[in-house]
Formats: structure tokens, sequence, C-alpha cells
């Protein structure tokens, strides 16, 4: 059975379990978000394409109310909890609705040795822009979620991945994904410090 949610188009990929900060301003989204608020409701994100919205997206949970303006804005913490394909747009409201059916996993899990290269890799990647990540919440069955829901990475790539229904699979492509752009990043951030070392890059 389909599900009618709100729906709020970002040029965002949201993952299950990775926060997301909203400025709410607009009055239709303020609307959208009162009634979320009011009656406990989560909410659709999902992003905003040229051709229109992407097929699959996930929904978002208010954790918390950060600040309320006088005039209506908002200021929130919302975070990512379950995917869904988006089957159709209704357009009664002032905001969008859309018809949803909720994405499960296919069964399987990951073997130790991808999910330990795969952490690895996100270190190294973290490293770089000298940052790290507590992972000791994340969810064994959804790792891939966590590793890349933080990280600025290419939203058509992210997109592709909220849309596997395989945990393997998603993991695969992510260190794939990691092991492609890594080095290119060390390299970039060595020019930058021999570029801040003597003035000029070589």
């Amino acid at each position: 059975m389909a599900d009618l949610i709100p729906l709020f188009p970002l040029d965002v990929v949201l993952f299950p379990g990775t926060p997301l900060p909203l400025h709410i301003f607009e009055p239709r989204y303020k609307e959208m978000i009162g009634e979320c608020l009011a009656e406990h409701r989560t909410f659709g994100v999902v992003r905003a394409v040229e051709q229109g919205l992407a097929e699959v997206g996930c929904t978002a949970e208010i954790v918390t109310v950060v600040k309320e303006y006088p005039d209506g804005r908002l200021d929130l913490v919302t975070e990512g909890r379950k995917r869904f394909e988006l089957l159709g747009v209704n357009q009664e409201r002032s905001f969008l609705q859309a018809e949803v059916l909720v994405i499960e996993d296919e069964p399987g899990r990951p073997s130790r040795e991808e999910t330990a290269r795969a952490i690895q890799l996100h270190s190294e990647l973290l490293a770089i822009g000298g940052a790290t990540q507590d992972l000791s919440a994340a969810d064994p069955s959804a790792l891939s979620f966590y590793l890349a829901g933080t990280l600025p990475l290419d939203l058509d790539f992210k997109q592709k991945l909220l849309a596997l229904r395989s945990e393997p699979e998603r993991l695969s492509l992510l260190i794939s994904y990691f092991e492609t752009i890594i080095p290119n990043l060390q390299r970039a951030a060595r020019a930058r410090e021999r570029a801040g070392g003597n003035g000029h890059a070589l």
C-alpha cells in the first residue's frame, strides 16, 4: 500500500541515519513543517533534478527545532530514516505530496574484509581534510550510508548509492569510488602544501 507523504525537493541526497540541518523560510514549507511537528510525522526529502524529481528519496524525521524566528522561519535538525520510491506526485496542497513505497534491502551482508577496507579508505579520505568521524553508532547493515552521508561527494554518485538495494553492492561501489578519488585529493593537498610553503606552485 502506497502512503501519501509531504515532499521537500532539495539539491541534496539524504541517507538513512544521516543528519540534515534545514532553514525553513518559504510559507509553503513553514506550513508543511508545522503540520509535521504537530502530528509527529516524517516528510520526504527527494533530490530536485533537471527532469523534475529523482525516483528514490528518503524520509526525514525532525530531531530538534534549533531556533524559531518571530516571522515563522525555523532552523531544524532532521535525520534520514527510510528510503522510498516515488510512485506519484500530488499537487493539491501548497506543498507537494507524493505516493511512495518504502524500499527495503535485499538479504546479504558484506564480508569483514570489505567492511574493513571501506572504513580504512573513509579514514584516509577524512585525514586529507584533517577530520575524523566516530563510527561507533553506525548500523553495520547500512554502513555505506554512514560512510558516504557526511561527505561532500558527487550527488549523482550519492543518488546511485541511495537507490541500490544491497549493502554489499553499495559498499563495493563506495570502495571503488574512494580508491578513485583519494589519490587525486592527496595530489591536490600536496600541491596546496607546496604552494603555501614557498609562495608559488611547483
